[in-house]
C-alpha cells in the first residue's frame, strides 16, 4: 500500500498526458520480479565479500540498481509510449516502487510470521519513510539523466544514462553505509536527507516535463 500510494502521487504529476495503464502494470511487476533476480546476486556478493563493509555494500547497490534499469530498458524505453521526457521518470519511478514494494513485504513477512507484530509494523514504518524513499531517489536520478537527454545524440544519451547509473549507485551506496555504521543514530538525519533529496527530484521532475523538442 505505501508503495501504491507514492505511486499515486507521482502519476498525478503527469495527469495532463498519463501513461497506459497496461504498461504501468508491466512497469510495476517487472519492478516487483527485479527483486527475485537480485536476491541471489546479492547471496554472491555476500559470499565473496562478507569481510569487505564497503564494496559489499557498492556491489548490492549496483545490482539492485542496474536491474531496475535493464527493467526500464526492455519494457518501457523500447515502447511506442515512450514519446517525452517526462516519461523517463514516470517509469523508472513504477519500476523502483514495484521493487520496493515486494522487498518491503519480504522484510516485513518475518516478524509478522513470528508474532512480532509490533516490530512487523514498525520495520514496516520505517521502510515506507526510508527504504522506499531511497529507490525513489536513488532510481529517479537515473529517470532525471534520461530525460534530459531524451532529445539530444545516440552518444549524449549513453553518457548520460551511464552518468544517472553512476549516481544512483551512489546515493544508494551512501544511504545503506551511514545506515549501518551509524547503527541506527543517524536515522532521523539521513531520513531529512532523503527529503530533501525527493524535493529535489520533484523539482527536476517540473523542469522536464517543460521540455520540448528544439526541432518543433
Amino acid at each position: 500500500m505505501p508503495a501504491i500510494l507514492w505511486l499515486w502521487f507521482w502519476l498525478k504529476e503527469d495527469s495532463k498526458k498519463p501513461e497506459p495503464r497496461g504498461l504501468l502494470t508491466i512497469s510495476f511487476l517487472a519492478g516487483m520480479a527485479g527483486v527475485l533476480v537480485v536476491f541471489p546476486l546479492e547471496k554472491l556478493a555476500y559470499d565473496n565479500l562478507s569481510t569487505k563493509l564497503l564494496p559489499l555494500i557498492i556491489s548490492w547497490a549496483f545490482i539492485e540498481e542496474f536491474i531496475k534499469y535493464l527493467s526500464l530498458y526492455y519494457v518501457d524505453l523500447k515502447s511506442r509510449y515512450f514519446d517525452e521526457p517526462v516519461d523517463a521518470l514516470i517509469y523508472i519511478i513504477t519500476i523502483a516502487l514495484g521493487f520496493a514494494a515486494l522487498e518491503n513485504v519480504l522484510f516485513i513477512i518475518k516478524p509478522l510470521q513470528s508474532g512480532e507484530v509490533i516490530t512487523g509494523l514498525l520495520t514496516g514504518h520505517f521502510r515506507f519513510m526510508g527504504a522506499t524513499l531511497l529507490h525513489i531517489v536513488a532510481s529517479g536520478s537515473m529517470g532525471i539523466a534520461i530525460g534530459l537527454s531524451f532529445y539530444k545524440s545516440r552518444f549524449i544519451k549513453r553518457l548520460y544514462t551511464f552518468v544517472g547509473i553512476i549516481v544512483a549507485v551512489l546515493l544508494h551506496t551512501l544511504f545503506n553505509f551511514f545506515i549501518i555504521k551509524s547503527d541506527g543514530q543517524l536515522t532521523f538525519t539521513i531520513l531529512s536527507v532523503l527529503w530533501i533529496a525527493v524535493v529535489i527530484l520533484f523539482l527536476f521532475f517540473e523542469k522536464i516535463k517543460r521540455i520540448k523538442n528544439p526541432i518543433t
